[in-house]
């Protein structure tokens, strides 16, 4: 295994490894927008705290959350312990900078500080609360031959450890779903202006460390050519460097401004 050792540790490694870490979390920032759109649903909640209940009690989804953890907190490390390494083997800068490298890849570890800093604000909102702080549950009532979806507050009878109750009423053509309300923590967070533009600004990182951590990815992994790179570049800019972000920063403001 010395070989392995070797070469996840020489300065080819280290990129390789951002560079695999990086493009899995890119996929993860798209699936997770694309859920976290349940959002946006005019339901009183009743697609994303289903979606919520989902994405925690299904087991393969379960595993893959687990591992995103994991790579999340590597990525970022990793990224933090690469730039004091190069920064220890050449500790005095160029006396030149503007062209060596582009403003993205000089402040990348800022960026991706500011980024870490915002995951654990993130988490401890909303993934923490919702498995160990105490959360109201909401009911919801679907018509099964409509489609209608009437919902109201269950603030009491519930213990933490339920996470989604379903009945039918056959004789009423109901279909009965409690679940905890995420929905409302969610909604009532965003309220709070600074917040608010904590998450917006943050978004501003994301796009600037998107922009070039996805590039330079397949720049470290060898993928780069003059035939793809331009696709490689648009998808850098025009997805994750800003339908990405805008997404992400859509949320809080739709609360902040519409709820």
């Amino acid at each position: 295994m010395s070989w392995l050792t070797k070469t996840l540790t020489s300065s080819i490694g280290k990129k390789v490894l951002m560079a695999l870490t990086g493009l899995f979390l890119c996929t993860f920032l798209v699936v997770h927008l694309s859920g976290n759109f349940q959002l946006f649903k005019n339901d009183g909640g009743y697609a994303f705290n289903t979606y919520a209940v989902f994405m925690t009690t299904f087991p393969v989804i379960k595993v893959i959350s687990y591992g995103n953890y994991f790579f999340i907190l590597f990525h970022a490390f990793w990224g933090l312990y690469i730039t004091y390494k190069n920064k220890q083997a050449r500790p005095v800068g160029y006396a030149v900078t503007k062209n060596q490298s582009s403003p993205y890849s000089r402040n990348m570890a800022i960026l991706g500080t500011i980024l870490l800093v915002y995951i654990v604000v993130h988490m401890s909102d909303f993934w923490y609360k919702f498995h160990y702080e105490h959360l109201p549950y909401v009911q919801y009532t679907e018509q099964l031959n409509t489609g209608q979806i009437t919902h109201a507050a269950m603030d009491e009878g519930y213990t933490q450890d339920v996470k989604k109750l379903e009945t039918f009423n056959e004789a009423a053509g109901t279909r009965i779903v409690v679940v905890k309300d995420l929905y409302k923590v969610v909604s009532y967070a965003f309220q709070n202006i600074g917040l608010v533009l904590f998450y917006v600004l943050a978004m501003f990182a994301l796009a600037f460390h998107l922009v070039h951590g996805f590039q330079s990815a397949f720049q470290s992994l060898g993928l780069r050519h003059s035939k793809y790179t331009p696709l490689i570049k648009g998808i850098s800019v025009w997805v994750f460097g800003i339908l990405i972000p805008i997404g992400y920063a859509a949320m809080p403001l739709y609360f902040y401004f519409f709820k």
